[in-house]
């Protein structure tokens, strides 16, 4: 909430010519938001810990895939292989999703701080 109402503070500050628009640029707070400390430390240990275990279950899953298809191609057995392909595409996918998505709730968080 205060992230917002320092933007509508800045916006009414740099329309602030007209004397009417003067007004409302005095009746909104000028507030610099921040996260109190007590909870910025333990939210993005657990941002890092997720992004960090999602992306090691997406490094596993494509091991696991490859080893399907050694062992489906090896092994004559084609359905494996097929599906050793898929876990790898998936992995990729999963791996790709998570990144972007913690990098962007990390910004999203920091915007905040």
């Amino acid at each position: 909430m205060s992230q917002f109402l320092a933007t509508v503070h800045t916006a009414a500050v740099a329309v602030a010519a007209d004397p009417h628009v003067r007004l409302l640029a005095d009746a909104v707070p000028n507030v610099t938001p921040e996260m109190p400390k007590d909870v910025d430390k333990p939210v993005q240990s657990l941002l890092n810990w997720t992004a960090g275990l999602g992306l090691a279950a997406a490094v596993l899953g494509g091991l696991l895939g490859w080893a399907a298809v050694a062992v489906g191609h090896n092994s004559e057995r084609a359905a494996l292989a097929a599906r050793g392909k898929q876990a790898i595409l998936w992995s990729l996918f999963g791996a790709g999703g998570i990144g972007v998505t913690a990098a962007l709730v990390t910004t999203f968080y920091n915007m905040g701080k």
